[in-house]
This record gives structure tokens, C-alpha cells and sequence, in this order.
């Protein structure tokens, strides 16, 4: 029997409504437009499409979306200082600063990726990955939600994939994808909630292994598990024989391959035997930006005092 598709694409699209209407309220009742600011330096191609991607996303959802494009010569100081500036800015609700930073030219004042992440207001910070917001998460009452695994956690809660009482591994350490996620499916309160969602299913309680690349036995230990999400960066490392029959699998990862994009699970082969399944392009991917949208606009409503 082949696996239920989590089309991330559709769910994207209906919280995108959502928060346009959202927008449009807000604007409606006299408060500022939500504004969000990217800073992009250098000229990595990759990075110049996601940051266009978002652009558009603000656009379409009534949010000024600016760019600061700055030289791939700009150094820590200057860098450190552009967004002090933004977080004194009143206009200004959310700051988002575009990875992967470029290798400084100058070895006296590199671009500190940790030290320019840091230096951003918590307020301000709508991918969450200032270690205030990161705190409050891990205590349960978070400011804002890291957008990939929020984006994680509506689709399950949208696609009524809920995994209370359940077993969920996830394959993937990271600070972006792997250890947010893990705390937020194993919380007391749903996370969803922190959304529009209203319904669904819950996706809090749960209980998380964290896995990854160096786990031994990795296959023994996901084939126990109810959920199974891969944010590990391994092309197609999740096989078939690794699935529990009906488990729900979401894959987080991108990796080109031959000119192709695939994930850290082997589509072809899991569907077969998964319960429901994510794409890759399609699945987690267009939720990310769609929780950024999400995050802005908390942070202006934050601003509001």
C-alpha cells in the first residue's frame, strides 16, 4: 500500500492565507505593516534565491520585506553594526540574517557566524536562534518557534499525524532542525497552537530519540519508531527496510544529487511501506518560509507592547 503524500506545498499555502489576512486586520485596524529585514552578504547564488523566495513570500502576504546586500569584503564590525542599527530601528519588527555567511577576507575581524547571530535583538529574532529564545523554548514558553520544525510540527498537525504516546526518532543533531525539534514534539503543550491551526491532531508528548550519522544500530533503532523524521544531510540513508509498516516519515533534508534534488530518505523505496510520507522538493521545505511569515508578524505584535 502506498504511503499517504504530506503535501508541505498546499499546507504552506493555506497559512500564507491565513497570515495575509492576518496582515490585512492588522493593517486594517491602524497598526504598522509588519516589516522584515534580511541581510545578505556576498553573492552565493544559493543564497540569493532564498533570500529572493522570501521577498516575494513578504509581498504576497501584505509584510515590507527589505534586503541589505552587503559585500562579500564586509567584516565582523561593520556587519555587528549594520544590525544594531536594525535592532534599534522601530520600523523594523523582524531581522533575518541569510546563511551561510561568507569566509572573511579580513582574519583580524572575520564574520563570527555564532557572535552575528547573537548580537541580533531576541525580539527581532524571527528565526529563533538567539540562545534566549532557544531557552525559552527548552522551558516551554517560547517567543518564537525555529521555523523549519514549526513548519515540521503544523504538517503533522495539519495532516492529523499526531504523535502523543508515540516513538519518534529523529535522525539529525543540529541547532536549526534537530534538537528544536525534538523539544518541541516532546513539551507538554501542543506547539501547533503556537500557529493558526485551530483542531487537528496533538503533536506534543511524544517520546524523542534523537539520532544521527554516528548512531550505531541506527537502522534497529528507527525501525521502532512511529515517526521518523531526517534532518541529517545523508542523501536517501533512510531505505525501506528501516520503516516500520504505517510509520509516518518526514524528511527534512536537501541534497543535490546528479543535478537532482533528493532528501535523506529514499522516496521511491519508503513509500511503499511508510503510512505517510513527505516529498522532497514539496514537503517541509515551503512550511519554513511560511513560519518566518509567521514570526514577523508575532514580532510586530510584540512590538505593540
Amino acid at each position: 500500500m502506498t504511503a499517504t503524500l504530506l503535501n508541505g506545498k498546499q499546507i504552506a499555502q493555506e497559512i500564507r492565507a491565513e497570515i495575509a489576512e492576518q496582515v490585512r486586520r492588522r493593517v486594517q485596524a491602524g497598526k504598522s505593516q509588519p516589516k522584515l529585514c534580511a541581510i545578505l552578504v556576498g553573492d552565493d547564488p544559493a543564497s540569493q534565491v532564498y533570500v529572493r523566495n522570501k521577498e516575494r513570500a513578504c509581498e504576497k502576504a501584505g509584510i515590507a520585506g527589505t534586503v541589505d546586500r552587503l559585500p562579500a569584503t564586509t567584516t565582523g564590525t561593520e556587519l555587528l553594526a549594520r544590525i544594531e542599527q536594525l535592532n534599534h530601528d522601530p520600523t523594523v519588527h523582524g531581522i533575518l540574517v541569510q546563511l551561510p555567511l561568507p569566509k572573511s577576507e579580513s582574519s583580524a575581524d572575520p564574520l563570527d557566524e555564532r557572535r552575528v547571530l547573537d548580537a541580533v535583538s531576541p525580539l527581532k529574532d524571527v528565526d529563533a536562534f538567539s540562545p534566549v529564545n532557544v531557552g525559552l523554548l527548552m522551558q516551554g514558553r517560547p517567543r518564537f518557534l525555529p521555523c523549519t520544525p514549526h513548519g515540521v510540527v503544523q504538517l503533522l498537525h495539519r495532516c492529523d499525524r499526531g504523535v502523543a504516546g508515540k516513538h519518534v526518532v529523529v535522525i539529525g543533531r543540529s541547532d536549526i532542525v534537530g534538537k528544536p525539534i525534538a523539544s518541541m514534539l516532546s513539551q507538554r503543550t501542543n506547539m501547533a497552537n503556537q500557529g493558526d491551526a485551530e483542531g487537528g491532531r496533538d503533536v506534543a508528548n511524544a517520546t524523542v530519540t534523537i539520532a544521527h550519522s554516528r548512531t550505531e544500530n541506527l537502522a534497529d533503532l528507527v525501525r521502532q519508531a512511529d515517526c521518523v523524521i531526517a534532518a541529517v544531510g545523508i542523501p536517501k540513508l533512510v531505505t525501506a527496510d528501516m520503516i516500520r509498516p504505517g510509520a509516518t516519515v518526514v524528511d527534512v533534508g536537501i541534497n543535490r544529487v546528479d543535478d537532482k534534488l533528493v532528501g535523506d530518505v529514499d522516496f521511491e523505496g519508503v513509500k511503499e511501506v511508510a503510512g505517510a510520507i513527505t516529498p522532497v522538493p514539496g514537503g517541509v521545505g515551503p512550511l519554513t518560509i511560511a513560519m518566518l511569515l509567521h514570526n514577523t508578524v508575532k514580532a510586530a505584535e510584540l512590538a505593540d507592547g
